[in-house]
């Protein structure tokens, strides 16, 4: 598995697994972003919680940042990222298993107030989001899709 980011000597990480979501407006070469109200962005996804199942977490955070229904389909990749998260004053490993999705209907408005999504040009998406482990999968994404088209 890749990890991006660096490992500093003596600091202890909190392992944080997580699963995204790739949304593709194939015919207009879009990809669905969450920008925050600092202005990052980020995939729609998450840290899981308790025992949740992949598509429990995603089903989950489809809800709570977008205000939509998602379905999970195909497996992307899996990689990691060390990082040091501000907002929490925690390191953090973060395990991303990252799956192709899809929107499958409204919930209503997200419950998350700070979060807007956004569909951003392809190539602009991967330079646009904050974690370099996102930015990969994407590009991951896009390639299988050239590959299967």
């Amino acid at each position: 598995m890749i990890t991006f980011g660096k490992m500093e000597p003596e600091i202890n990480y909190t392992w944080r697994p997580g699963v995204y979501g790739i949304i593709l407006k194939e015919n207009e070469n879009l990809v669905a972003l969450i920008e925050t109200d600092d202005g990052r962005y980020f995939l729609p996804g998450g840290g899981m919680e308790g025992s949740e199942s992949h598509v429990e977490c995603l089903v989950r955070e489809g809800i709570e940042e977008m205000g939509k229904l998602l379905e999970i389909g195909e497996w992307i990749v899996k990689a990691q990222r060390y990082f040091y998260s501000e907002k929490d004053g925690t390191y953090y490993l973060v395990e991303g298993h990252f799956y192709f999705a899809r929107i499958a209907g409204n919930t209503g408005e997200p419950l998350e107030a700070d979060h807007n999504l956004k569909w951003i040009e392809a190539g602009e998406a991967v330079k646009r989001l904050f974690h370099e482990h996102q930015s990969w999968a994407v590009q991951k994404a896009l390639t299988m899709m050239e590959n299967n088209g």
